[in-house]
């Protein structure tokens, strides 16, 4: 009976990281649209860069909040808000890095080249950010033991 057990938990966290991985998805889709909305009104009054980095920073703001409440289910916390650009570090350096790549090398339209590139930099961040806002605890956490982290520190 305790194998059948086993097999039930096992089943409930691959349901619960599919779910958290769909709802990442979608909040990275919807995080983009942000991201590139601002970044093609910034663009308009300044360089590709600075308008990559404001619309960057923004953007990372709003998806943290959304994936608190959506993809982890937990709420905000000042040591999660002030953890979280960590989770976005790699994906800044990537599509930093890759803008720079396809815009000044490759010759890539500087309007369109950051779609390409967040192509790329998504599923670290999705790794990293697992961690930064759930701790070490394990990806297979219940419901219960997530809305536990709810209370493990301040709500903003």
């Amino acid at each position: 009976m305790s194998d059948s057990r086993g097999n039930l938990w096992k089943d409930m966290a691959r349901r619960l990281n599919l779910r958290r991985l769909v709802t990442f998805g979608v909040i990275g889709v919807v995080n983009t649209g942000v991201y590139f909305g601002l970044y093609s009104l910034l663009h308009i009054f300044v360089e590709y860069l600075p308008a990559h980095i404001v619309a960057f920073v923004l953007s990372m703001i709003g998806s943290y909040f959304l994936n608190c409440w959506l993809t982890f289910r937990v709420s905000p916390g000042w040591r999660t808000f002030a953890l979280f650009p960590l989770s976005n570090l790699a994906n800044f350096v990537i599509t930093t890095v890759g803008l720079q790549i396809t815009v000044t090398w490759l010759a890539w339209n500087s309007q369109w080249a950051p779609l390409a590139v967040a192509l790329i930099a998504v599923p670290v961040t999705y790794v990293v950010a697992h961690y930064v806002i759930l701790g070490r605890r394990r990806s297979a956490d219940t419901s219960a033991t997530v809305e536990q982290e709810a209370t493990d520190s301040p709500a903003l």
